[in-house]
């Protein structure tokens, strides 16, 4: 029977959901792919916990001061690292030291936080390559609606031509709150602040960073491309009006914070802003703290994804899909 044993690096909401799902579903891994799978470590920034013989869910509020990073983890024996931690694509946050460590020693990455893969998705997809480890991405390119997958998958064999995707849950439902009942964006965001829909500093999500992070990722590690962050025109939604909407209502139209990518004869373009939709549109449908994807390409036509799910269980699920992936993998017999 194979065994693999997992790390989870980053133990916040989204790290301790992923823990608690994994640690759910191991008679299913036992079942499908006849792997033990074994959580053998987690770890936050200051603390953390490990033992070879894994982890039950009862021990995962005792961690220890000063067990953590990624000397840690590789002393673990993990096999798999899952990085949930903060996302800063700016620096590449601390996931940027855990996922490098794991692909130098081989070890398959898992990642949920997008900062690394966007300040150093080159550099990672490099190591993975001469060290043969995989690194899969669901988690960081929009969680539970499929997007890499769509790609690399679903769309396998097609030239894709044209992308736009509602990737940002707080800012859809900031315009659709903003929409629907005429108030401004500052009172939205104080609501959604105070119900929780939105961080207490929201500017990545409403200054369009964190689309355009999705974005950049789904082009170069489903498409192939080498874009930098400066090479997007990015806009978020904190100078919307109340008399912008109010026209915009009148025209029939929806407003929507898209990333956008175009390919046309090798040449890339992509920006992050405000689109407007008429009603009939698919993407003008997209509510609340729905996401969506729309892409076009030259022998599928066009694939639309809708869809959600409740925080952080879906985003959880997304990077445990990837587990599965390696599983499957690992269990392919050997030519």
């Amino acid at each position: 029977m194979r065994v693999a044993k997992v790390a989870i690096a980053g133990f916040g909401g989204v790290g301790r959901a992923t823990a608690m799902l994994l640690l759910s579903r191991r008679e299913r891994y036992l079942r499908l792919y006849g792997t033990e799978v074994r959580l053998v470590a987690v770890c936050g920034s200051r603390s953390g916990l490990s033992d070879p013989n894994g982890l039950e869910a009862n021990r995962l509020d005792t961690l220890q001061a000063g067990l953590s990073g990624p000397d840690f983890v590789a002393a673990s024996g993990a096999d798999i690292v899952i990085e949930a931690g903060p996302s800063d694509f700016r620096t590449g946050g601390p996931g940027l030291a855990y996922l490098r460590a794991a692909l130098t020693d081989g070890r398959d990455a898992i990642t949920i936080s997008k900062g690394a893969l966007v300040h150093s998705g080159r550099a990672l997809r490099a190591l993975a390559q001469v060290s043969g480890a995989t690194l899969k991405i669901s988690g960081a390119t929009a969680g539970s609606l499929p997007t890499i997958d769509l790609i690399e998958h679903s769309l396998l064999g097609c030239t894709v031509l044209r992308m736009e995707g509602i990737l940002n849950a707080t800012t859809n439902y900031l315009l659709a709150a903003m929409t629907a009942r005429g108030i401004g964006f500052d009172t939205a965001l104080r609501e959604a602040q105070a119900g929780g829909f939105a961080e207490s500093d929201p500017r990545n999500d409403t200054e369009g960073w964190d689309t355009a992070s999705k974005l950049l990722i789904l082009a170069n590690f489903g498409l192939g491309l080498d874009l930098a962050m400066d090479d997007i025109v990015v806009e978020g939604i904190h100078s919307v009006t109340v008399q912008q909407i109010a026209a915009w209502q009148a025209d029939g139209l929806v407003p929507k914070l898209v990333g956008s990518l175009a390919l046309d004869d090798g040449t890339a373009r992509a920006d992050v802003g405000i689109r407007t939709y008429p009603l009939a549109d698919p993407l003008a449908q997209v509510r609340g703290k729905n996401k969506a994807i729309r892409i076009s390409t030259d022998a599928m036509g066009e694939t639309i994804a809708i869809g959600s799910g409740t925080e952080p269980i879906a985003t959880s699920a997304a990077a445990l899909k990837d587990l599965e992936h390696i599983l499957v993998a690992r269990a392919a017999p050997r030519l």
